[in-house]
């Protein structure tokens, strides 16, 4: 099994993706901060990149895949492309038409997006127009998606994973080289991100060309096997999207209370970070993978890849809870706080990324436990357990919010949320016989959870003297940051190989080339 090299490749490319999106995230607070317009300019962003998530990182391809390589191996390649073809004429249309008049009634779905906008005519005013601008985007990547999806069922992952460093790229250019500030950034941000959602879908449209397959535009028609994919993939969307569905609605209420969207928004960026890398990776990998293992009728090769997939996911994912509930302040502070973000905006994000590095694992899991059930063609049962995570989301954050923890509680919600959900996938395979963790498994979660207790205890003394390592690093927090996460992945790795929860062994064989 190639699982490990595989996911590798796609969280090579997905953090350079995430390192410029840091990098994206410490220019926009330089120059925006956390206030009014940097809450106006993140909303007109997230709506349409919440599909650009539920698209492009594995929604779609929950359904796409397994339909598209089952005629590839069944049929073969001119039936696949056939069936291609349909789907992009069709969703090409059908996202169009939901941009338009998403663009139409922007002005009364922003009472939705951002019900604290609205006592403020001038904002509400520039967030329906930001929004506007920014509409085109969903377009776009739902475009990249499907091309994404036939790119990874011929186990291509470089060139989809790649597409998304564009977008970055685009938007720290746009921050260096414009000269703007305030509200005329924020116009030019959003010009910036439509304009990167076209580069993005030449890129992949250029890379299913170089590898022969040939797509255009048909007249939309309803065929049985488009059927059976809206069958699929509505439940199968709102399954793999349900953690930014649970996003969305914790950053509509918090425009309720000024400051507190950019706070969890510059929090979520850095839980995303390690999400990116490991769970999205390791959830576009294992679908095509377990698809192609029960076709064959290997059940047991398919356990095996669930459980290589839950362990190579949590030895990565917990070093980097731990780190974030650990030194949240040192890392937030040495990112951020510079321009105009100020040192209260850095206390307050850095209490909401502890409050989601408690849920990180949550979410990582659902990443790779859902795969289990669309494999199987079962959209319906993860969705089902997704609507239960959005309403505790949505109930517990609303107590939390109004009550004493304001803004906080809303973060508390959505990792307690993803926890319910992870659990609820979890349970579910394991009664169905679709989960059944083997020795090896059982064996080293434990020795890794003693590898991050070790890292986490070094961790907490490194900030207890972090003054004294920003003055030895040159007087730089970054620097510091670096060599503080650095040692601390060391500790993690020597730990982790003394205890036998990693083997160098082990890791050099996964990464050989099949």
């Amino acid at each position: 099994m190639r699982l490990l090299r595989s996911s590798a490749i796609v969280g090579l490319f997905t953090s350079a993706s995430r390192v410029l999106g840091l990098v994206r995230e410490m220019l926009l607070a330089a120059a925006l901060g956390a206030g009014a317009t940097t809450d106006v300019f993140l909303t007109a962003f997230q709506f349409p990149n919440l599909f650009r998530r539920i698209f492009a990182e594995g929604a779609f391809n929950s359904a796409f895949v397994p339909l598209y390589a089952g005629k590839l191996e069944g049929e073969g390649p001119t039936e696949a492309q056939r069936f291609a073809r349909q789907v992009l004429s069709l969703l090409f249309t059908a996202m169009l038409i939901f941009v338009i008049v998403a663009q139409i009634g922007m002005p009364w779905l922003m009472y939705l997006l951002g019900p604290g906008f609205i006592e403020n005519p001038q904002t509400f005013e520039l967030a329906v127009l930001l929004t506007q601008i920014t509409m085109p985007y969903l377009l776009m990547m739902s475009l990249s998606a499907m091309l994404s999806g036939v790119l990874n069922s011929h186990g291509k992952f470089a060139a989809a994973a790649a597409a998304p460093v564009l977008l970055n790229l685009t938007l720290i250019g746009t921050m260096l080289f414009s000269g703007a500030g305030g509200e005329q950034m924020a116009l030019f941000l959003c010009i910036g991100i439509t304009a990167s959602g076209v580069l993005q879908t030449a890129w992949l449209w250029f890379s299913v060309r170089q590898l022969g397959v040939r797509l255009s535009l048909r007249l939309p028609r309803l065929t049985p096997d488009t059927r059976r994919l809206i069958v699929l993939g509505v439940p199968g969307a709102v399954a793999a999207g349900v953690t930014q569905i649970n996003i969305l609605v914790t950053s509509s209420i918090a425009t309720l209370e000024e400051g507190a969207r950019s706070w969890l928004y510059y929090a979520d960026r850095l839980y995303q970070f390690p999400l990116g890398v490991v769970g999205i990776a390791m959830g576009v990998v294992l679908l095509p993978t377990l698809s192609g293992r029960l076709r064959s009728g290997d059940v047991t090769g398919a356990a095996n890849v669930m459980n290589r997939g839950l362990e190579v996911s949590m030895a990565l994912t917990l070093p980097a809870a731990a780190a974030l509930a650990v030194i949240p302040h040192f890392i937030v502070t040495a990112l951020y706080q510079n321009g105009a973000f100020t040192a209260d905006a850095a206390d307050r994000v850095s209490l909401a990324v502890v409050a989601f590095a408690f849920g990180l694992p949550a979410f990582v899991l659902i990443k790779v436990l859902s795969p289990g059930f669309f494999a199987r063609q079962d959209t319906m049962t993860p969705m089902r357990f997704a609507a239960v995570s959005v309403a505790v989301n949505l109930v517990l954050g609303l107590i939390l919010f109004f009550g004493p923890l304001n803004f906080l509680g809303l973060a508390i919600a959505t990792s307690v949320a993803g926890w319910v959900n992870a659990i609820l996938l979890a349970v579910t395979l394991r009664k169905r016989g679709l989960l059944q963790p083997d020795a090896r498994l059982l064996h080293r979660i434990p020795r890794i959870l003693g590898a991050v207790i070790l890292m986490s205890a070094f961790l907490a003394i490194a900030d207890r003297h972090a003054v004294w390592i920003i003055d030895h690093s040159f007087g730089i927090p970054l620097l510091a940051l670096v060599v503080v996460c650095g040692s601390g992945a060391l500790v993690f790795g020597g730990s982790a190989m003394l205890t036998g929860a990693l083997r160098i062994s082990e890791l050099r064989d996964a990464l050989k080339r099949p």
